[in-house]
């Protein structure tokens, strides 16, 4: 039996497993409207993920030939992977941040190939050393290139404005846009009483914007054609300031659970962030690249522990903050380095 919890008003959530993966499952929430149910996001396109986000809708006593819509948070595959399998079981409309529906776009017109190449480039140019960067060569040359997560992610049909409400019949069903953990990320404002008559206004589906134990992984927005220099934290602690601000009664995160005193967990994350980009300059009081502030941060495990992937998400959230750093004047690249250096100012 699927691990099913009823949230009150019309709201449920049903674990869905990721495969090997250590949050070990996404919380798909379904909402009651009056021309039927809706997900909030769908969980990873795995087998064993269907299974339970199938039987998890049977012991809610509907289906998912029943599902009218589907709102996805952000584009991940352990977010939006089975919307497909859901659209084409039950005809339901899936709506997505515009920012978002471009990176799937772009991932579905991808070859494996191509972006190994690319992010051989990337890696080299932030000062990876050759052994990191090898697999990725000898992959491609040998063409012996996996899928790319994501691929066959279905396109949306809908679009989810920010600042408007749904179209759910019978619900109050906000939009807000919370760029960071990625472009077009967005949590979900149910503006209704909560059904405890908990204080405060209404509930939030935060996604992976606000998690009651973790911090989101902030890393960059990858696009190979576009060379904006974006600022994902920056973005990240405007939207936590954001949510902060609404006083809602409760918090429906996208893993681990459901929490009160949103306002108090946002103010953790801003103090951690401060803390960690404060450690991080004095790192930089000796000029090193981003491959090596990666190397020296501190993570959930010693580095020469953090798997190979791994490290790719790591050196990215390293850039992520380096980026910060310079808009905020507190550091600079270092002129004529190549791979180029950063240095506390």
């Amino acid at each position: 039996m699927s691990q099913v919890v009823e949230h009150g008003g019309g709201v449920w959530s049903i674990k869905v497993p990721i495969p090997d993966n250590p949050l070990g499952h996404t919380l798909v929430h379904l909402l009651d409207t009056d021309r039927g149910p809706v997900l909030v996001d769908t969980g990873w396109d795995d087998p064993a993920s269907w299974e339970e986000l199938t039987g998890g809708l049977t012991a809610l006593g509907t289906s998912v030939g029943e599902i009218h819509g589907v709102v996805i948070t952000h584009h991940h595959p352990d977010h939006h992977g089975l919307s497909g399998q859901v659209r084409e079981a039950s005809g339901a409309w899936i709506a997505m941040h515009a920012a978002d529906t471009a990176v799937v776009r772009r991932t579905r017109a991808s070859e494996p190939g191509d972006w190994l190449d690319y992010l051989a480039r990337k890696l080299e140019a932030v000062g990876a050393p050759p052994e990191h960067t090898a697999p990725l060569r000898a992959a491609r040359s040998g063409g012996r290139m996996r899928t790319l997560p994501g691929l066959r992610s279905a396109l949306p049909d809908r679009e989810i404005v920010p600042g408007e409400l749904l179209d759910l019949a019978g619900r109050r069903l906000r939009a807000i846009w919370t760029p960071g953990h990625t472009p077009g990320h967005v949590c979900l404002h149910l503006e209704e009483d909560h059904p405890a008559r908990l204080p405060g206004h209404g509930r939030l589906f935060s996604g992976d914007h606000l998690l009651p134990g973790i911090s989101p992984h902030i890393g960059l927005y990858e696009d190979p054609d576009d060379a904006t220099v974006t600022d994902p934290l920056g973005d990240y602690l405007a939207s936590l300031e954001r949510i902060g601000r609404l006083g809602v009664a409760e918090v429906l995160p996208a893993h681990q659970h459901a929490f009160t005193d949103a306002a108090g967990r946002v103010g953790e994350l801003l103090r951690h962030h401060e803390e960690r980009l404060t450690g991080l300059l004095s790192l930089l009081a000796t000029p090193l690249t981003p491959w090596q502030l990666a190397e020296r941060m501190e993570w959930n495990r010693p580095w020469d522990q953090i798997p190979y992937g791994s490290r790719n998400i790591a050196v990215s959230e390293a850039e992520a903050h380096l980026r910060r750093l310079v808009k905020l004047g507190r550091a600079e690249a270092v002129p004529g380095t190549d791979p180029v250096t950063y240095v506390a100012v």
